[in-house]
């Protein structure tokens, strides 16, 4: 099965269009033609099952044949994730954790943090074609980047449970040992490096529970998927 994504297609709609990027990639490159039937998703929670009636690489245009409501993840998880220092590191992150399942993901500028500039569009080509290529009907929230102190304000209202994982050596818990299913999470992972002291203070003195993810030491990238399927394999 080949997933397409078209997020302007409501579950109600008769018709729909491609924009122009997925047109050509339909027409041209796997020469799809009238006729043709397609699977898509919205990324909003629905397949469909639609047939092309204009085979036109500028805005390919399909007839929906078949609607179908998928079940949501049984767990919320936002991952608010440093930026590493090479760029397709994080790639692999987004990749790796939207096809294990995530909710919500926000790249977080800490003190420590070599990489201060994202790029927003690429990491949102990324989310699409890993939630293509697992064949899943929601696509993970991807938030603009935002320093760390910005983060903690935003977050003052979290309904969930909020963790950090850090490498120092104070008080700290399993990961495994606090989730429980069906929960709404929040991880906070760190850059190269590893947050900053006063950081880590003011994560905790914002009600934020400090996590180990192992007894190894883990890149950034390692730990964030570490924790992504830490909560998926305990709501299996």
């Amino acid at each position: 099965m080949q997933l397409f994504y078209n997020p302007d297609i409501a579950a109600q709609d008769k018709t729909a269009t491609f924009p122009k990027d997925e047109s050509k990639h339909i027409v041209k490159v796997l020469r799809k033609k009238a006729g043709d039937i397609l699977d898509i998703t919205n990324g909003s929670g629905n397949f469909f099952k639609a047939e092309i009636t204009s085979a036109s690489p500028s805005g390919c245009t399909v007839r929906i044949l078949e609607v179908t409501q998928e079940n949501a993840l049984p767990y919320k998880l936002h991952m608010a994730v440093a930026p590493t220092k090479l760029n397709d590191r994080y790639e692999w992150f987004l990749e790796k954790a939207t096809e294990i399942g995530i909710t919500e993901i926000t790249p977080v500028i800490c003190d420590h943090s070599e990489r201060k500039v994202i790029k927003e569009d690429r990491y949102e080509r990324i989310l699409q074609s890993a939630m293509k290529q697992s064949l899943k009907a929601y696509i993970p929230k991807l938030n603009p980047a935002v320093t760390f102190s910005e983060f903690i304000e935003l977050q003052k209202n979290f309904e969930g449970v909020k963790y950090i994982a850090h490498c120092e050596e104070t008080l700290k818990y399993s990961l495994k040992q606090k989730l429980e299913p069906g929960g709404t999470n929040l991880i906070l992972i760190g850059p190269e490096g590893d947050f900053s002291t006063s950081e880590i203070e003011l994560a905790l003195s914002a009600s934020f529970t400090p996590v180990m993810l192992g007894s190894s030491r883990l890149r950034t990238e390692t730990a964030a998927v570490v924790a992504v399927h830490s909560v998926a394999f305990i709501n299996e």
